[in-house]
């Protein structure tokens, strides 16, 4: 099951939602900036209960990120290691990848080449 949360303008986040075998997959589109973090704050919030969350964030169609996606991932990450669960990187670009290297993200959240190792490793 797909849920789209709205399409965007060009360069804009556009937020797609699926679920395979209890992981929850949030694909992500277009810019990850200031302006659009409340949506992607609301697009990875956590259920009120403890089940442990596990999340794969694919970021193979995201042009841009700046901090403000850097700390969702980063804040995203500690509440689902708080459940006993994790987060995990997908198929990020280049220029999204080499960011996330440079503030020690990928040290952190595991990064997968494509959304098939993320939700089989």
């Amino acid at each position: 099951m797909t849920e789209i949360h709205g399409t965007a303008p060009s360069g804009r986040l556009s937020i797609d939602h699926d679920s395979v075998n209890g992981i929850r997959v949030v694909t992500l589109h277009g810019e990850i900036d200031h302006p659009v973090t409340h949506r992607l704050s609301d697009a990875l919030a956590f259920p009120d209960d403890a089940t442990p969350l596990r999340i794969v964030v694919d970021l193979g169609d995201v042009t841009f990120m700046d901090s403000s996606g850097i700390n969702i991932l980063i804040t995203t990450y500690q509440r689902a290691n708080d459940t006993q669960g994790w987060l995990r990187i997908a198929g990020a670009q280049e220029a999204v990848q080499r960011v996330l290297h440079i503030v020690g993200v990928d040290e952190l959240i595991d990064s997968h080449p494509t959304l098939e190792q993320a939700l089989h490793d």
